[in-house]
Order: structure tokens, then sequence, then C-alpha cells
């Protein structure tokens, strides 16, 4: 069964007499620990459709499927249990709290859920990043790469089902987004299911499968036949 499934998926934005049309019917399905890249040029709808997918909106039209249910039914309460428990997002800007500690930045999702325990999932949770020396460091005392792996640790701390990753590398020089782009590789590999929103090819290509968006329509959905394989970060996954 896949995890995501998408049928004819269609997104309007109303405003006042005007409808602007931005996604047209796309179709495709994503299994469980797959690592898809959604990749075109800013305008293409690649950000509104992860938006649909990771919950924080609702398609026009269309079937959205997520573990065998149809997303129409879901209530708001539902879909924000979803956000928490299921779906781990890592953004370009990484989102982290100022003047507050890598830890405590790690344990915020959950606040919100059932779990307990939350140092030790937060320790995990960073240990599996590699940044287990930086938790009591605040997020003004860390480098640029360093907050994009506390964003991952911070996405992976509740288990969720898929983790969306948007431009993870996009404020990051060469070596610190490939060590981002390790640690994303290596989590596929343990499991997880990565989905990687881009507009650039070299970012693309870590992943193993890419579905390119033009126009609000897919033009391609293909293997990625050379993948990179990122090597900077030294084994940092555990």
């Amino acid at each position: 069964m896949s995890l995501i499934k998408v049928h004819n998926l269609k997104k309007d934005y109303i405003n006042e007499d005007v409808t602007t049309s931005v996604l047209h019917g796309v179709s495709f399905n994503i299994d469980e620990g797959e690592f898809a890249a959604i990749m075109g040029p800013s305008g293409s709808g690649k950000s509104t459709l992860m938006h649909i997918l990771s919950f924080l909106d609702r398609p026009t039209d269309g079937l959205y499927e997520f573990k065998g249910k149809d997303t129409k039914e879901f209530t708001d309460n539902y879909l924000a249990t979803l956000r928490n428990e299921e779906v781990g997002f890592v953004f370009q800007s990484f989102n982290l709290l100022a003047r507050t500690s890598v830890l405590d930045n790690v344990k915020l999702p959950l606040i919100y859920s059932a779990k307990k325990n939350h140092d030790e999932l937060a320790k995990k949770a960073l240990d599996a990043v590699g940044l287990s020396h930086r938790l009591g460091f605040f997020t003004n005392q860390i480098s640029g790469g360093e907050k994009q792996r506390v964003a991952i640790a911070r996405a992976l701390v509740c288990g969720p089902a898929v983790i969306f990753a948007d431009e993870p590398t996009g404020n990051l020089d060469s070596r610190s987004g490939n060590i981002v782009m390790e640690i994303l590789q290596k989590l596929n590999d343990q499991g997880r299911t990565i989905i990687l929103v881009t507009h650039e090819a070299d970012t693309a290509a870590h992943a193993k499968r890419i579905i390119r968006l033009k126009d609000g329509n897919i033009v391609s959905d293909e293997k990625v036949a050379k993948r990179t394989i990122a090597t900077d970060g030294k084994d940092l996954v555990k």
C-alpha cells in the first residue's frame, strides 16, 4: 500500500473574482521508504503541492489518500494531530526558536504529543544527526549547518511517517549542504520516507526519484539514473 496517493489533484486560489489555478490535476504515488524530490522552477506549484501533502493546506479537487485513507474526511483537529505525529518538517530558514537551547528546540514537537521521556527522545534525535555535543548550546551559538541538523532532529523526534525537506540546503555552504544531504540519505537508508522540495538539480540528484513540475503539471516522474551520494558528514548518522 502506498503511503501517499494523489490522483487528479487540483488547487485554485480565489481572490475576490479572480481564480488562479496552481495545480492542474497531478497524479502519483509515494511508497513507504521512498526518497523522492519534487522539483521545479519558482511558480511551478511545488510548494503548494508540498503544503497539501503535509496537511498545511487542502486541495480544491481530486483525491489525496494518506495511509489508505481519503484526507477529505479528516477534520481540522485530526490534521493538526497528523502534522505533529506523522509529518516532520525541515525548512530552508531552519525555523528554530531564538535564545533557546538546542535540546529545547528539538523537544518542542513533543509538547503537543502523548509521548513521554521528552529529554531522552530529543537526545536520541540529536545523536542521530551527530549533535550530542551541542545539546546545551543556544541556537545563536551554532553554525548554519548545525542549525539545519537541529531542524532535522526536531523533525525526527516524534517518529513521523514522512519527512518533508523544503529547500534544506538553500541557506548553506556546499560542505554544510552535503552534510545535511548525507543525513537525509542515511535516514532514508534506515527506512524513513523523505520528500525533498527543491529547484536545484544538484540537490534533487541526492534523491532516488524526481517528480518534475512545470506550470502546475507533472512533466516527468523518473528514477535518478546517477544518484549523488553525499559523503562529507563522516558517518554522522548512527
